[in-house]
């Protein structure tokens, strides 16, 4: 037989149950006034109706961003093709119908609100033009301006799609005469003396 341990309940010893004592549940509240419900319904629906209004304005913003996301990505890629229209108007061979359908796309993409810039003469702006090279100074401007146009920019909008490629001239520089300044022989810088390390 096993010996009861210490600290153990013996046989003979009950055990009594350890009740929770949580108290008395007092009296429960007062049930709200149907004017306090009805105050209380009324917030919540003007809670629900700015979250509506909220999303409403949020889903229309995106579908408008994603709308000029999508036109700009189109615009984007006819830039190439009318780059070849304005070549082949330089060298003259935009007539008959190949000329109609190319101004048709023109007045198709300005529809569209794209815009070209970058003329010879227009001020340079670096957030609008790339210069890839100086050809000087010019006495007929009087700040930075575009002397050669090699690539038209565009913009949608007021978003660049592709800056235009330039050369710049920047405006002359007054020729101011030089005047020549006189040095006495106190102020001639004396001639190195060798010193014998240095033989």
């Amino acid at each position: 037989m096993t010996e009861p341990r210490e600290g153990s309940a013996s046989e003979d010893e009950v055990v009594e149950p350890v009740q929770d004592e949580t108290p008395e549940p007092a009296e429960a509240p007062a049930e709200p006034s149907a004017e306090q419900q009805l105050a209380e319904r009324t917030l919540d629906l003007q809670r629900l109706q700015a979250e509506y209004v909220n999303y409403k304005r949020r889903v229309d913003r995106d579908r408008e961003l994603v709308r000029a996301q999508g036109e700009a990505a189109v615009l984007q890629s006819l830039l190439t093709v009318l780059d070849d229209i304005a070549r082949a108007d330089e060298h003259g061979e935009l007539t008959g119908g190949f000329k109609a359908v190319a101004d048709a796309l023109q007045q198709a993409v300005v529809k569209h609100k794209l815009e070209s810039f970058g003329a010879k003469g227009d001020a340079f702006d670096p957030s609008l033009h790339e210069a890839v090279f100086h050809a000087g100074e010019s006495a007929d401007v009087e700040v930075t301006s575009i002397d050669t146009v090699m690539r038209t920019g565009y913009r949608h909008g007021d978003r660049v799609l592709r800056p235009a490629t330039v050369g710049v001239v920047d405006p002359a520089s007054p020729a101011s005469p030089v005047e020549p300044v006189e040095t006495s022989e106190a102020e001639t810088p004396a001639e190195p003396v060798e010193t014998d390390d240095e033989q």
